[in-house]
């Protein structure tokens, strides 16, 4: 679905960027969404918000089981 008509920009390009890290930011100087006459910017921010990493993923440290006093 288009979500930028100006730019032709559609969800699938902001999603894409959103799921690589990139910034809203980053998508506006790399795309031009939301750069022209702002009536997608609304849009554009629920979708790149939906699909960014909501988190970085931990690192899990394993602990080594360390045997109950006898």
């Amino acid at each position: 679905m288009i979500v930028c008509v100006c730019r032709r920009v559609n969800d699938k390009a902001i999603a894409q960027a959103a799921r690589a890290g990139a910034s809203f930011d980053d998508l506006q100087t790399e795309t031009g969404v939301a750069t022209q006459c702002g009536q997608c910017a609304s849009s554009a921010r629920a979708v790149w918000m939906q699909c960014r990493p909501s988190q970085p993923t931990a690192h899990l440290q394993l602990q080594a089981k360390i045997p109950a006093p006898a």
